[in-house]
């Protein structure tokens, strides 16, 4: 009796705290892009790095097709760039497919997002 307490009180502390860590999916842009911020930061971009990136979600949240570059400016020598350029790979491997609804899946497949990712900046004098 104890044991099936024991094991059923570790389930409802699993369950609970699955439900937690989940958020509820996207409703809106205000929303997705929210939670792409959280997401997607820290990365480590060299100071003064200016990337844009263009890509399109599928009703399910999924990336279609591949992702393009439509504005770079890169800083730091090359050993910088490549970490910034891996930076950003790894981010959107770990934040897509986004969480989103239905209602917002419908309204944005197949359209163009563009996201940009921005270092720190440099200090002008």
């Amino acid at each position: 009796m104890l044991k099936t307490m024991a094991a059923a009180l570790a389930a409802m502390a699993l369950l609970t705290g699955a439900a937690s860590a989940q958020t509820a999916p996207a409703n809106t842009l205000k929303d997705m892009f929210a939670a792409l911020n959280q997401c997607m930061t820290p990365l480590r971009l060299a100071r003064g790095a200016d990337v844009s990136i263009m890509f399109m979600l599928n009703r399910r949240g999924g990336v279609i097709g591949q992702p393009r570059i439509t504005h770079a400016h890169w800083t730091g020598d090359d050993a910088e760039r490549k970490a910034s350029a891996q930076s950003i790979a790894e981010a959107f491997d770990r934040c897509l497919p986004a969480s989103i609804t239905d209602a917002l899946g419908g309204a944005i497949a197949g359209r163009p997002i563009v996201y940009r990712f921005r270092g720190a900046r440099e200090d002008k004098i």
